[in-house]
């Protein structure tokens, strides 16, 4: 069976105390807490990619991205397909975070954020993203809400 494969991104926006994340209203992860990204549409890269998610969801543009790795997540009752995850984050950008259609976007302290309101692999590669570390991770879900193994590993990615 060969798998279908979805290329994705996801930008973290913070600072040296706190990380801005939104609260997915509509769609896929609706009711969490998450960084700010999509779907690449045809003809864009990656980064170009996060860079347009972050705009439509928060309304802020990032201007120092750095790329912090991949992850791959698959899930028992959606066989066959694979979710790419390309990670950046960003710790400059213009414009002040506002509400979307998609997103209501909030900020916390790097010490409280809400990961039991987040995707349950979160607290596994978010915490070494924020200390500016680089991740590859492998995520094998039941459903939406039971991760039922993951492989985690620090990597070396050149910023992009």
């Amino acid at each position: 069976m060969s798998l279908k494969k979805k290329i994705l991104t996801l930008c973290i926006i913070h600072t040296d105390t706190h990380v801005l994340l939104g609260m997915k209203k509509r769609g896929f992860g609706a009711g969490r807490w998450n960084g700010f990204g999509g779907k690449v549409q045809e003809g864009e890269d990656v980064e170009t990619a996060a860079e347009r998610e972050v705009r439509e969801e928060a309304y802020i543009a990032p201007t120092n991205l750095k790329k912090r790795g991949i992850l791959f997540f698959e899930f028992e009752n959606n066989p066959g397909e694979v979710l790419e995850i390309h990670v950046f984050n960003a710790s400059v950008f213009k414009g002040e975070p506002a509400e979307s259609e998609e997103m209501k976007p909030q900020w916390f302290l790097k010490s409280e954020i809400p990961f039991s309101q987040m995707w349950p692999d979160d607290i596994y590669w978010l915490p070494l993203v924020l200390e500016g570390k680089s991740v590859e991770g492998k995520f094998y879900f039941r459903d939406n809400d039971t991760l039922l193994r993951h492989e985690l590993a620090e990597t070396e990615y050149s910023p992009v």
